[in-house]
């Protein structure tokens, strides 16, 4: 039964950090995945407060490889740019950082940035840090307006952040917000460790929900379809029934893939054919 097309599964290159940008793309076209959410962390992809790498540079061998890059995804767990910084010189340089990365988005022709809520600090007022969040993403919404970029904010682990972690905190930081540029990511492994389910989030945000991490878990663990215990054709069948239209992006970031990325995207891969539609 045909639930999605093909461009819809989004592949992504954390797992392959250990291997050169064009291994990756190589792997992902031969794979028969055609889109990509390009994850901006080193060796691929160099993004700081005051430089980035050259868009073409990357947008051509996208492009040689019949592939296209359809959500920018600039790294924010390892590095020290997050959208809660506490102390106003790393609050600046994350500022620039994220806006590097709305500017290098819309040079790649890419639509969609993925952003989050960042952390604070476990011994201050957790409201604190939710203002320094809502002023950072407000701030980056405008950027985005002006670059025509859409920003997605997803749900974190509790082990990740204690701001946004659930439907209910995305919630009430998009109507605290309020901006037409910020929209709803949802991520299976956040969600699962929540105990929510894709429908909850449906059921809030409707077609505000523009992308989405869509991998296997237990509820823990970014993994390759079939190795958690989602079912993929029931969460198929919920995105199909509320009108979903966005990508699936394989956030895949186990540390059993980092040694062979390219034959577990091939087995992932075949999960999802007897649900498309080619």
């Amino acid at each position: 039964m045909a639930l999605i097309n093909r461009e819809q599964v989004a592949g992504m290159n954390i797992h392959y950090m250990r291997y050169s940008l064009e291994y990756f793309l190589d792997a992902q076209a031969k794979a028969g995945i055609k889109s990509i959410e390009f994850w901006t962390g080193i060796p691929h992809y160099y993004l700081d407060p005051t430089t980035y790498s050259d868009c073409k540079v990357l947008k051509k061998k996208i492009n040689e490889r019949d592939l296209e890059l359809v959500v920018f995804t600039p790294e924010n767990c390892m590095y020290q740019y997050q959208f809660a910084a506490a102390k106003p010189e790393i609050f600046e340089k994350s500022f620039q950082y994220f806006s590097n990365g709305i500017k290098a988005c819309a040079e790649l022709g890419s639509p969609i940035m993925q952003c989050n809520s960042g952390w604070g600090y476990l011994d201050e007022d957790r409201e604190e840090a939710w203002k320094r969040s809502r002023e950072m993403l407000s701030k980056l919404a405008e950027i985005a307006k002006q670059e025509g970029i859409t920003l997605a904010l997803e749900s974190l682990r509790p082990e990740e952040s204690n701001l946004v972690t659930t439907v209910s905190d995305a919630k009430r930081m998009m109507d605290e917000i309020n901006h037409a540029n910020l929209k709803i990511l949802v991520d299976t492994t956040a969600m699962g460790v929540a105990g929510e389910t894709l429908q909850d989030w449906f059921d809030v945000f409707h077609s505000d929900i523009i992308h989405t991490h869509f991998v296997d878990g237990n509820p823990y663990g970014h993994l390759i379809w079939g190795d958690g215990h989602h079912n993929l054709e029931e969460f198929l069948t919920v995105l199909k029934e509320n009108g979903y239209k966005g990508y699936l992006g394989q956030e895949i970031t186990d540390s059993r893939y980092f040694e062979n990325p390219a034959e577990h995207d091939k087995r992932n891969m075949k999960a999802f054919i007897p649900f498309m539609n080619d």
